[in-house]
């Protein structure tokens, strides 16, 4: 038995039949000091090698983790530069260290260590501006009581629209202007029929509206409610619901919205208070809007509408040789002070900051120059606030971005305009209502950022503040065309619901028309 053993590794002998045989050796009894020695070495000499090969094995695994996985095909990946990745919220926005929070830390030294600066990228302007395919745009022929009427035009023959190659009716000014995104579409589709080149341009008018990717309702609802929303003594309702009724009318009869149930319509209401009677019944239709504030999410969604900017009223920053030692004001705020909802932030944060130093927080209002007054406060100004008031959103952000003001934004419930393509964190300072509103903390976060880091700032404010600039003639990569991006980005997602929700259409004799009433999750 012994020369067996001896001679075990000649032979076909499995290692596992081996051990089996050796432990039952060794449940019997057997003792030989022979055959003991063998084993012994034997199995050691196994020991050493499982326990050298699993050692390897897990130093391999551990290298492996802690570096960049090469096994990922990162050309499957979208593209960072148009989309941006989704965490926790918290991107941009900056945290303060104690020491900062209790007033320690000695201004605008050791900066890093007073604040979690975000890492530094470079905006790539040309890939979002860059428009691959014109967004194909059929404009309902609206009767001019729906747009340019409310302008007072009257019009001249059968045509419904000004011919804005010889005149152009104006729109009016103070703060209706901030709201007037409607007249800068419109007019961008009108100039279209009679370019002479596409280059710049990201949608261009169809005639037919089965050739279009979307329907545009010509609707100048912000200027309705602006000027029409009051009922006169001798009227049963106002103007501008009236205007909403025979909206809602027309658009219901149309074929092109009975197609697709409205998903695949645009429609204007950037005012908050626009379209507050037509809104619940033209639901599934795209809407451009400020912000989601007086909607609730199953009529205006951040996946099916725009977000749109404001048209700043103070006037643009031309030729800035400004810096940060030539603008004397750290902290400014100028504009209605009590507010009611989401506004009471500002009453909180006039008590708090009225008495520093270099900073101005104020009433202020259109009334007696108020906005060439903002204007040079602005320009004048390191940071400038951005504050909820009734609405998440105002136009003192885009004031703000075009006096290259660097906007601090304390407004938990905002939405930004083209924020899956620009990274506002390069440009701007967030900071949570309700740290904003604690003793000492938003005072203590502002001085602590330094020279260096105003400076990477201001200069990104440079570079996108075309991007919320509205004018016509348009020009590419302004606020008209980024809008007509975005909703060109929006298209494929209504038309994936069109196409899923007419699988079966053809299996009914009668196509059901669309019933007017919100299901809680349709979007």
């Amino acid at each position: 038995m012994s020369d067996g053993i001896t001679s075990g590794a000649g032979n076909d002998a499995s290692e596992k039949e081996f051990s089996r045989f050796l432990v039952f050796r060794l449940l019997m009894g057997e003792r030989s000091p022979s055959s003991l020695g063998i084993i012994s070495q034997r199995s050691l000499f196994c020991l050493f090698m499982v326990a050298s090969v699993m050692f390897i094995l897990s130093w391999f695994f551990v290298l492996r983790s802690a570096g960049r996985p090469q096994f990922i095909d990162h050309s499957l990946l979208p593209s960072n530069k148009l989309f941006a990745a989704l965490d926790d919220g918290d991107s941009g926005r900056y945290d303060l260290d104690p020491a900062v929070e209790n007033g320690t830390v000695p201004v605008d030294d050791n900066v890093e260590e007073a604040i979690h600066l975000p890492p530094q990228k470079k905006l790539d302007m040309k890939c979002i501006t860059n428009n691959d395919r014109i967004l194909k745009v059929f404009m309902y022929d609206l009767p001019v009581e729906f747009h340019f009427e409310l302008l007072g035009w009257k019009p001249q023959g059968d045509s419904v629209w000004p011919d804005i190659r010889t005149r152009i009716p104006e729109y009016p000014g103070g703060l209706n202007l901030q709201h007037s995104i409607e007249y800068w579409l419109t007019l961008d589709l009108l100039s279209s029929d009679f370019a002479s080149s596409l280059n710049g341009r990201s949608a261009v008018r169809v005639r037919n509206s089965s050739e279009a990717d979307i329907i545009f309702v010509p609707f100048f609802s912000s200027l309705s409610y602006n000027r029409y929303s009051k009922r006169n003594p001798h009227q049963k309702v106002s103007k501008n619901k009236e205007l909403q009724e025979k909206l809602v009318e027309y658009l219901t009869s149309q074929e092109e919205w009975n197609k697709a149930g409205g998903r695949d319509h645009v429609i204007l209401a950037h005012h908050p208070n626009s379209m507050l009677d037509a809104r619940m019944k033209l639901w599934p239709a795209m809407f451009i809007l400020a912000d989601f504030g007086r909607y609730p999410p199953n009529v205006a969604n951040v996946e099916k509408d725009v977000i749109a900017p404001y048209k700043h009223l103070i006037k643009s920053f031309v030729n800035d040789k400004s810096d940060f030692d030539s603008r004397p004001t750290l902290l400014y705020f100028q504009g209605a002070i009590y507010r009611k909802d989401g506004g009471l932030a500002r009453q909180e944060l006039f008590y708090l900051l009225k008495d520093e130093k270099d900073v101005h927080f104020s009433f202020g209002s259109v009334l007696n120059d108020g906005i060439n007054k903002a204007s040079k406060g602005m320009h004048t100004s390191k940071f400038c606030l951005n504050i909820a008031g009734d609405t998440p959103s105002s136009n003192r952000l885009f004031d703000a971005i075009a006096s290259h003001c660097v906007p601090v934004i304390i407004s938990d419930e905002i939405e930004l305009p083209f924020e899956d393509v620009l990274d506002y964190s390069e440009f701007c300072i967030f900071v949570r209502t309700a740290d904003a509103i604690k003793e000492k903390f938003l005072i203590n976060l502002i001085r602590s950022i330094g020279k260096e880091e105003w400076t990477r700032m201001w200069r990104k404010l440079k570079e996108v503040e075309r991007f919320y600039e509205y004018q016509y003639p348009s020009r590419e990569g302004d606020a008209v065309q980024m809008i007509w991006q975005a909703i060109s980005r929006k298209v494929p997602n209504f038309r994936m619901k069109i196409h899923r929700s007419s699988r079966f259409g053809r299996n009914s004799e009668k196509q059901v028309k669309p019933k007017m009433s919100i299901p809680n999750n349709f979007w």
